[in-house]
């Protein structure tokens, strides 16, 4: 079977944050003015006050401080309460494919490969810029590279399945050398104006360069052991926004129905053991036994849940470098943040560590991919 590399990561950060408490100041300053305007209602009893949030809060419930975000202004303004985003014309590249060819120019500088090196590009996120044509293609195109692409949506698992697709497509010959992005803006389709999430996202991109491992030079590579997905279906994280939102004219839906909802409570509680349990099995079936693994980088979405997996799986708490935080200063970004976790804390391990990238998301999806420094 061909030895199968990943030899370059890169990572765009927007350069805009949003602090636990500006978030804050907006949303309680939003919640005042919905509270003044249906104060008859609320008298009334017909309808319930909306309640301030607070920074303490956001961070024991997440673990998150912070979020870097495409558009600072439009997000704390009360009156708008989202990014805003200049429109783009045809003849532009897209903003998120922006953000991937930053992402990438870096993986592969980092790989040592050129564009004439590369063979296909793989799209893989929550959030894209448009139905058609695709994204990676978009990529490929400004990037300059000859082959095929695609995009894939897995919601926040979609860096895993990605990896997935693109070592298989190395392992079976289809490609020598695959550039996978993953570019998120997740604050577009976050609610603001709620108390439960409006903390929850924020934007970054990431690339990683999978390659042959006879044709890598990058002294920073890592062998593919393994990989292993799973998908089990629930309504507890959904977005209803789609192709046929203009079509449902008996029930349209309402704003919230088309923006990121989750029963939070119920994903915490299903999707731990989902992914402890895959993750145990998978270590298990390379033959690799939970203490053997140096690094966990798991999805970036909630630092309890994090430390919780990792404590299933390892039968005892992380050691903090043992499962690398960065939702602290990113919150989550999907598809990125595993990636990011790569990005940032892997230059330490040494030649024969193991380690496992993880992410899970909606769906519920999940995939981990188990690899050894070399």
């Amino acid at each position: 079977m061909q030895s199968v590399v990943i030899s370059g990561s890169g990572l765009y950060t927007p350069p805009e944050s949003i602090s636990n408490e500006e978030l804050v100041v907006a949303f309680n300053a939003f919640v005042d003015l919905y509270n003044k305007e249906h104060t008859a209602e609320i008298a009334a009893g017909t309808i319930q006050p909306l309640v301030h949030s607070d920074a303490a809060f956001i961070e024991k419930a997440s673990g998150i401080k912070s979020r870097h975000v495409v558009n600072k202004s439009g997000i704390l303004n009360p009156h708008i309460m989202h990014p805003v985003i200049r429109t783009r014309s045809n003849d532009e590249p897209s903003l998120l494919a922006e953000m991937a060819i930053d992402a990438a120019r870096e993986a592969m500088n980092r790989a040592g490969k050129t564009a004439d090196q590369v063979d296909a590009v793989l799209a893989g996120c929550s959030n894209m810029p448009r139905p058609y044509p695709s994204l990676a293609v978009e990529v490929q195109e400004y990037l300059g590279i000859d082959g095929w692409a695609y995009d894939l949506n897995v919601a926040c698992a979609s860096a895993a399945f990605g990896l997935q697709a693109a070592i298989d497509s190395v392992r079976n010959g289809s490609a020598r050398c695959v550039l996978m992005v993953n570019p998120e803006i997740c604050s577009g389709h976050l609610n603001f104006r709620d108390r439960d999430s409006h903390f929850i996202f924020g934007d970054a991109a990431t690339a990683l360069i999978i390659e042959r491992a006879e044709d890598a030079t990058s002294s920073d590579q890592f062998e593919i052991l393994g990989t292993k997905l799973k998908t089990k279906f629930s309504n507890n994280i959904r977005n209803n926004f789609g192709f046929l939102n203009r079509a449902e004219s008996e029930n349209p839906r309402q704003d919230r129905d088309i923006l990121f909802v989750q029963e939070g409570r119920k994903v915490f509680k299903e999707v731990v053991p989902m992914v402890a349990q895959m993750l145990i099995e998978h270590l298990s079936e390379l033959g690799l036994s939970p203490g053997q693994v140096k690094r966990f980088w798991l999805h970036q979405a909630n630092l309890s849940m994090n430390q919780l997996i990792s404590k299933k799986v390892l039968g005892r708490d992380p050691l903090p470098e043992e499962a690398p935080v960065i939702l602290d200063e990113y919150a989550n970004t999907s598809s990125a943040g595993s990636v990011i976790a790569f990005h940032k804390y892997h230059e330490d391990l040494q030649k024969g560590d193991v380690a496992v990238l993880s992410a899970f998301g909606a769906g519920y999806s999940a995939g981990s991919v188990v690899m050894r420094r070399i």
